[in-house]
């Protein structure tokens, strides 16, 4: 039997948004936050098998580091508690993991992936099979008591996207001792020739941040750099930008 694994990311490390859904699997949602201590300090997370096969699951609580280039996995991590750690889903139904912090008291801000990793299935003897197996990873961050994001730009300059074109490059800082994300408010850009005339305007909505470059994680203290995939019109010139975080 041939087994072949493939991770649907909720985050990357360029904060972009995967979807969180693939044959025979839905899981919501894709983002929980959590409080470490009173009240919201347990969420849960609902997984779906529309498949016609039993779905066996188990659950993974990884650590991540935040660096200027994005997130990274740190490693396995007792922070959280999910139960149950594993389960079997029969077709058509769903299975709820309870997500419950158990770290204790802290002064800053953390951020995990919960990863929702479909089993190899055992066939029966004399039969083989290739199997495509799936995770889903699920990001939890966890705010200590009374912190609140406080994301700004730092700075905005013209660089060059994937495609070769002119883009924008927009810096973020978090300072603050809990996560931020860029989606959750707007991104106002504006581009200037030589002699100051605008030659580009843009402002994105959190629904186009999200499309553009997903949910945006930036962790506490942490500064974002990032390449935003809009053409602009001009190599040269200068670039300003403008974050407005979104009222709730």
């Amino acid at each position: 039997m041939r087994t072949i694994l493939k991770t649907m990311l909720a985050i990357t490390a360029a904060s972009a948004i995967a979807i969180s859904s693939a044959p025979a699997t839905t899981v919501q949602p894709i983002v929980i936050d959590l409080n470490a201590v009173g009240q919201g300090t347990s969420r849960t997370i609902t997984v779906e098998n529309t498949n016609a096969a039993r779905l066996p699951v188990e659950i993974r609580v990884e650590s991540l580091t935040f660096g200027d280039d994005g997130v990274s996995v740190e490693g396995p991590s007792s922070d959280l508690r999910v139960f149950p750690a594993q389960a079997v889903i029969e077709p058509g139904r769903t299975q709820t993991f309870r997500v419950q912090w158990a770290g204790g008291a802290i002064d800053r801000g953390r951020s995990y992936y919960v990863t929702v990793a479909q089993a190899p299935v055992t066939l029966p003897a004399g039969q083989s099979a290739i199997q495509v197996l799936y995770n889903f990873q699920v990001l939890v961050s966890v705010s200590p008591p009374r912190a609140q994001a406080n994301l700004r730009v730092e700075s905005a300059s013209i660089g060059q996207g994937t495609d070769g074109n002119p883009a924008p490059v927009v810096v973020v800082h978090n300072d603050s001792a809990t996560h931020a994300y860029v989606s959750r408010g707007t991104l106002s850009l504006v581009e200037r020739d030589s002699s100051g005339r605008a030659v580009f305007e843009r402002t994105l909505s959190p629904s186009e941040i999200q499309q553009t470059i997903g949910y945006g994680l930036v962790g506490p203290g942490q500064r974002r750099s990032l390449i935003l995939p809009i053409s602009l019109p001009s190599g040269s010139g200068s670039l300003e930008a403008r974050f407005l975080p979104a009222t709730r």
